[in-house]
């Protein structure tokens, strides 16, 4: 074996010997070995026993084939550890040094990290020969065709959020960050019992599993899937149009390395971000690191959710009539306005409802149920009377309730601006004491009423998209929303039947 790289995960050493046998087709027979954990070693063992050019691995299998002398490295001329800093926080920093105490000095050595804690500078300075830094320099540290956006929830709001989500935007392909692989597959099941096609892809999955979620992922045959940080590593599919950090990274690097799985190839991508009251810090941080700033976003309401399955509807039903062979349909429609005597309209009507089934449609402005959604433990939701229309933002919110309710700032929960009003979350200590000291309070100039958000008192929901995205095609104006409630339109009228006699 002339050449060994070390990775931090199995995807990622498959990944890497991909990208050397690409590299290589024009050198000749240039053999590369992946070996990893979950894979059977007898294999590897054959593989091994007939020798490799280049072998690809785990610290923890590379380290076991050392010891057992089936791999070695007498030979070795160059030594490659990839994603070093990814292997330290995996755990592997003494499996790293031992092997490379192992290995002749007179190799060549490449260490590649996206960071440099001491750990890593300690394992450069102690096995790397005179070694020269490049250091790549990024004015931005995401890709500039994915927008970024995040949205205040408490835990138990999550779950709903995601689906409405999904059903709302135009989605290829997803990909869903859990913390835990606990809460990857508690979150998988979830989603599918919702009726989203979706897998868990974490750590106690056998290799052969894993494989074969990656290549459903690619062949479309799986629209979401909801990974932990490390078995998403080495994923590489040019499809994922959207990341949800479900639950929020630790790590301002971490979620860098999230969001880059989509916005690939050249294509636009989205990153929505969930953030509970308690990790609003984090936000900042990420926003300072990355040097752009995230957008709020609003959760699609009933009616956003019924204008888009009008608007999907109306868009197929525009694709079948440029085709051809309706002929026959056209037949049939006519023969049942016939003998139904109903006219055209209404015959299309009831195939529409039909082709719909339960699909709510009726965008009538109806109640919103605004203190119908979960709020967090210890938590009440107040309604101002002022919203993005008045210029509301919500540090005007947490500065009036701050200096005139008395809160502390920290302790302040969600705020959702709507179009006339706002909902926001205070601890339920300071509920009946906030309505007292604000009642008569400003915002933005203008005096407004603040009181407890209860379901059905005339506020309602809002009708229009709650995304900053237009939907737009070049040379064209952007879609605007049909405002005109459907349950509003003229009602269709019947064909009053000849008498008889």
């Amino acid at each position: 074996t002339q050449g060994l790289v070390l990775v931090p995960t199995r995807e990622l050493a498959i990944q890497v010997s991909e990208a050397f046998l690409t590299y290589s087709k024009h050198l000749g027979a240039v053999s590369v070995l992946p070996i990893y954990g979950g894979q059977p070693y007898p294999i590897q063992l054959r593989r091994l026993h007939a020798g490799a050019h280049v072998v690809v691995g785990t610290p923890g299998r590379v380290m076991d084939h050392m010891r057992r002398g089936t791999l070695k490295l007498d030979g070795l001329k160059m030594l490659v550890l990839d994603e070093a800093d990814e292997m330290l926080r995996m755990g592997f920093a003494e499996d790293v040094e031992w092997i490379l105490s192992q290995t002749p000095e007179g190799r060549q050595s490449a260490l590649f990290t996206a960071t440099l804690p001491p750990r890593i500078k300690s394992i450069a300075k102690n096995y790397l020969k005179d070694p020269m830094t490049v250091e790549i320099a990024h004015q931005t540290r995401t890709v500039p065709t994915i927008d970024q956006f995040y949205l205040n929830l408490a835990e138990n709001q999550k779950l709903d959020a995601i689906t409405q989500i999904m059903a709302y935007e135009k989605m290829e392909a997803a990909i869903v960050f859990a913390r835990t692989k606990t809460g990857a597959a508690d979150l998988s099941q979830k989603l599918m019992a919702r009726g989203i096609l979706c897998e868990a892809l974490h750590g106690d999955m056998s290799q052969a599993q894993r494989e074969q979620l990656i290549r459903k992922l690619k062949n479309r045959m799986v629209d979401v899937v909801v990974a932990t940080d490390v078995a998403a590593r080495g994923l590489d599919i040019d499809h994922i149009s959207h990341v949800f950090n479900y639950d929020m990274p630790n790590d301002v690097e971490v979620y860098v390395h999230r969001i880059g799985r989509t916005g690939r190839a050249g294509r636009a991508g989205v990153a929505i971000m969930f953030v509970a009251p308690r990790e609003r810090r984090m936000l900042r941080d990420i926003e300072l690191y990355t040097k752009s700033k995230l957008k709020p976003m609003k959760l699609p309401t009933r009616a956003d959710l019924a204008a888009r399955t009008i608007s999907l509807f109306k868009e197929s039903v525009t694709k079948e009539l440029s085709g051809e062979g309706l002929e026959i349909y056209l037949g049939l429609v006519e023969s049942i306005c016939t003998e139904s005597g109903r006219d055209m309209a209404e015959v299309a009507a009831a195939l529409a409802r039909l082709a719909l089934g339960d699909k709510k449609i009726d965008t009538s402005a109806e109640e919103e149920e605004m203190a119908a959604a979960p709020v967090e433990e210890g938590m009440t939701r107040l309604f101002i009377s002022a919203g993005r229309q008045a210029g509301v933002r919500p540090s005007d919110v947490v500065g009036a309730l701050a200096n005139e309710g008395g809160i502390p700032g920290k302790e302040i929960g969600a705020i959702e601006i709507m179009e006339r009003h706002t909902l926001v979350e205070v601890p339920q200590r300071y509920g009946e004491g906030v309505l007292k000291k604000m009642a008569r309070t400003t915002l933005r100039g203008k005096p407004v009423e603040i009181k407890p958000a209860i379901a059905g008192k005339g506020q309602k929901a809002e009708t229009r998209p709650k995304f900053d995205r237009t939907e737009k095609t070049e040379g064209t104006k952007p879609k605007k929303w049909d405002k005109k409630p459907f349950s509003k339109q003229k009602p269709f009228k019947k064909k009053e039947k000849p008498q008889k006699g």
